[in-house]
């Protein structure tokens, strides 16, 4: 089993070998060298080299928005997609707008495109979140879909629901990256329930309690 979430020793990224955990991957050396010909292949090389030169480019300065704009212009993207959730329906405008002010040809689509009742999918009616009322499930296979047929070369994901952003990942023919994640409980910022754990948030991260 592998623990690096709790490692203290960090040797990947100092290059100190000698100091590997008994159970850390890299004791299998032949492992990694296999994979970088994956880096090397036509469809992945640009791509991860790209990112990396975003990431040293706008270190600690640009914004997600920003490096996702640069990116996209330095793949030599134009038309790229937009999947985003009901709720953020504001911001979703807001992207686009900048987007768009950035060159690029936008497709967007929102999570309740098809207007299908939850009920058509088996979602129990003591799951509903205004029972009584007429609601619409989340369809990311849809936004997925659709996006390809508009063939987008690169999707943005704005805010799509914990297993719902999956979805929309499995199937989407152009590859993914996320900008907003959502949680509603903290105003779409997750970290700050993982910086709040053993405060404020810890009763809210114990799932025996409602």
């Amino acid at each position: 089993m592998f623990t690096c979430a709790q490692c203290a020793v960090e040797a990947c990224r100092s290059g100190q070998l000698d100091k590997m955990p008994k159970n850390c991957p890299m004791h299998d050396p032949a492992f990694f060298e296999q994979l970088l010909e994956e880096y090397d292949k036509p469809e992945n090389h640009d791509f991860f080299v790209t990112s990396a030169v975003i990431e040293a480019a706008g270190y600690c300065r640009w914004p997600r928005l920003r490096e996702t704009v640069e990116f996209a212009k330095r793949m030599g993207y134009t038309k790229l997609g937009l999947a985003f959730c009901a709720g953020l329906h504001k911001e979703a405008a807001i992207v686009d707008r900048i987007l768009r002010q950035n060159g690029f040809e936008v497709s967007s689509v929102i999570c309740k495109t098809g207007s299908i009742p939850k009920d058509r999918v088996g979602v129990p009616a003591e799951y509903r979140v205004r029972p009584g009322s007429y609601e619409v499930m989340c369809n990311p296979i849809a936004q997925a879909e659709l996006l390809n047929q508009e063939g987008t070369q690169f999707n943005i994901c704005l805010g799509l629901c914990v297993g719902h952003d999956s979805l929309f990942y499995k199937y989407s023919k152009a590859l993914v990256t996320t900008l907003v994640v959502k949680d509603r409980a903290t105003g779409h910022n997750p970290a700050a329930a993982i910086y709040c754990a053993d405060g404020y948030f810890k009763s809210r991260l114990d799932s025996s309690k409602p």
